[in-house]
């Protein structure tokens, strides 16, 4: 389970004394830690969020990552940029492999055929069928674009 995976990790940082490396695993229990909390307010009666969720809890913090380090370039802080990419080395290892564009080209083929989808008011059903199969392993954000020149060419 990746939830166990994490705790490894983080006690295997803390015997290393890998301070950044520590940082920023305590980081992801903490985003966890929140939902799970999260989710019993709302009711859910639940030991925790599940393998997905988890797995979007890490791929909307790499993305709040990039989104940081582009704008620290920019703002010619590379010393803050290479502690935003390191932390983004350390929640990638807990990420599936991402698919390559001809894999995400091709799900994206595959979600609209099993959706029957034929056109753009579909496209909520084929990127929650893409979500619930494929998340963590591509951009969401990329993939609207191409799901909309998919139903457009249907």
């Amino acid at each position: 389970m990746l939830r166990d995976e994490i705790g490894v990790a983080l006690k295997q940082a803390m015997r290393d004394r890998a301070a950044g490396r520590l940082s920023t695993l305590r980081l992801i229990m903490a985003a966890i830690k929140d939902r799970d909390i999260a989710a019993r307010a709302g009711g859910e009666d639940n030991a925790g969020v599940d393998e997905a969720e988890i797995l979007s809890i890490l791929a909307k913090m790499v993305k709040q990552r990039h989104e940081s380090a582009k704008t620290y370039e920019e703002g010619g802080r590379l010393d803050l940029a290479e502690r935003e990419t390191f932390e983004i080395g350390v929640i990638e290892e807990f990420l599936p492999k991402q698919l390559t564009d001809i894999e995400v080209a091709e799900a994206v083929r595959s979600a609209v055929a099993e959706t029957g989808a034929t056109s753009i008011r579909d496209m909520g059903k084929v990127m929650g069928t893409l979500k619930s199969k494929f998340t963590g392993q591509m951009d969401f954000g990329k993939i609207g674009p191409m799901v909309k020149d998919q139903l457009n060419q249907s």
